[in-house]
């Protein structure tokens, strides 16, 4: 009898088993469906296969960071670049061609928005006269010779370039086999921009915020660690900080992973080369005690200076964060352990700078270690309450950064080896596979014509998310 129960326990698990692998392929199905959807959507709001930001429902507004014309597309993140790459995560997980020919939409329009001085804009103008305004590379006939007035700054701020560039590496990995005429200009794009930005990094390794193409005299740029200055303007001097040494919105960071997967995907040294200067400036830029932490930006004295008026010169935590977290990721691709040399020292001063419990303030005034908070009208205060209710929900004063957990990479990577650097650098993509709940929860949020309406819009960040979210649970990870 003890067996018969035995077995009829076991025909009962596999009954459940079996349910559970038809309501499994029932979703993913589902989710297929939902993918084919968005892409459809997606296509039906494109601007020369380019994305915004967001939409209304009717099409009728339409934005970036800024109000947006039917003539733009936005490239700083999470606009096209960002919603090329779901795209081509989707197409790995389906293999169905249409998201791979939706992406090859996003990368010549890309290609089109890219200028002479090698990267991008925060947005790209189709409109052909407004095109006029813009030194576009595909609409010169030497990109050497730009027309006086013509717009052509390269900007490296919130990820623009570099998120352009890593697209269009990812769009060249994944369509290996299109026909060439489709490839060439994009590869052309992409061998271009990777030149441009290896000439926009200064001698001692750092990138400018923005870049104009212009030559530079290395002898104006002198190589020296960074110092502390004994007194500094309390008040915004409204200098032009667009060519400053940058960390500010992890733009040094974003630099270096650039060039890294340039040397993983192209076997290039010199992009290998230029990831190692970007950790030196890093080593020089690191200020001494009692605040070895790392500021915003740097004029060319090697000093912590204003950018905004609100970004004054200060020692910074959520930069400096993400200094460190690249420090260890040059370890792990180069195994150089003076990388990371600047961390303990670092990592002291997180400890004693606490606000409270993971809680950080995001900038300390040089010197004292005062928490500071700026105002758009260039003051400085002690206090976050004692700034506009504009500046204080506009922008991030406090908070944790990220920084235990980076704090725990560093422990584990010491205690481990180079390879937990390596390992977190490989993974770091992936999306981990999600639960059903939360796949039926997008499913159900998704309307008839394939969109997620959010508040009024339609949301490219969202899009982005929840197609990512989507390919993760095909294929199944």
């Amino acid at each position: 009898m003890k067996h018969v129960r035995n077995a009829l326990v076991g025909i009962g698990l596999a009954g459940v088993l079996g349910l559970s692998l038809v309501a499994d392929e029932g979703l993913r199905e589902a989710s297929r469906t939902g993918l084919a959807k968005a892409t459809d959507q997606l296509a039906s709001i494109a601007t020369e296969g380019g994305y915004l930001w967001r939409y209304r429902p009717d099409l009728g507004e339409r934005w970036g960071e800024n109000q947006a014309t039917v003539t733009q597309i936005w490239v700083q993140p999470p606009g096209t670049p960002a919603v090329g790459m779901a795209l081509l995560e989707a197409h790995a997980a389906t293999g169905d061609e249409r998201y791979l020919v939706a992406a090859a939409g996003a990368a010549r329009a890309l290609v089109r928005g890219q200028l002479a001085s090698g990267g991008w804009a925060y947005l790209v103008e189709f409109d052909p006269e407004a095109r006029r305004k813009w030194a576009y590379r595909s609409d010169l006939d030497d990109p050497t010779a730009v027309p006086v007035g013509r717009r052509n700054v390269t900007t490296f701020d919130d990820n623009t370039t570099q998120a352009a560039l890593r697209f269009l590496m990812t769009f060249l990995a994944a369509s290996s086999e299109d026909p060439a005429g489709v490839r060439d200009p994009v590869r052309d794009a992409l061998d271009y921009g990777l030149r441009r930005m290896l000439e926009a990094q200064y001698p001692n390794g750092a990138w400018p915020q923005r870049y104009d193409g212009g030559p530079r005299d290395p002898a104006d740029f002198p190589v020296r660690p960074a110092r502390t200055p004994a007194d500094w303007p309390r008040r915004w001097p409204k200098a032009d900080y667009s060519g400053y040494y940058t960390l500010n919105d992890q733009s040094q960071r974003d630099c270096i992973e650039t060039m890294l997967e340039a040397a993983r995907r192209l076997e290039d040294p010199r992009f290998l080369d230029a990831a190692r200067r970007g950790g030196e400036f890093l080593i020089l830029a690191r200020l001494p005690e009692p605040q070895p932490a790392w500021a915003q930006q740097y004029n060319f004295a090697m000093e912590p200076a204003w950018a905004r008026a609100f970004e004054p010169p200060a020692v910074c935590s959520n930069e400096s964060v993400g200094a460190m977290g690249v420090l260890i990721e040059l370890f792990g691709e180069t195994g150089e352990e003076r990388l990371l040399e600047p961390l303990p020292a670092f990592i002291d001063w997180l400890q004693r700078s606490q606000l409270g419990p993971d809680r950080w303030a995001r900038y300390y005034e040089l010197g004292t270690n005062r928490p500071l908070y700026g105002d758009r009208d260039g003051r400085l205060h002690y206090r976050l309450d004692a700034i506009s209710e504009e500046r204080r929900r506009g922008y991030s004063w406090e908070g944790s950064y990220g920084i235990p957990a980076a704090i725990r990479l560093y422990e584990t990577v010491r205690r481990e080896g180079r390879e937990r650097a390596r390992v977190r650098r490989e993974n770091r993509a992936d999306v981990p596979r999600p639960s059903e709940t939360r796949v039926r929860r997008i499913l159900e949020a998704q309307d008839e014509a394939g969109r997620w309406v959010t508040d009024g819009w339609i949301d490219m960040r969202t899009f982005a998310a929840n197609i990512r979210t989507l390919a993760a649970f095909v294929r199944g990870d």
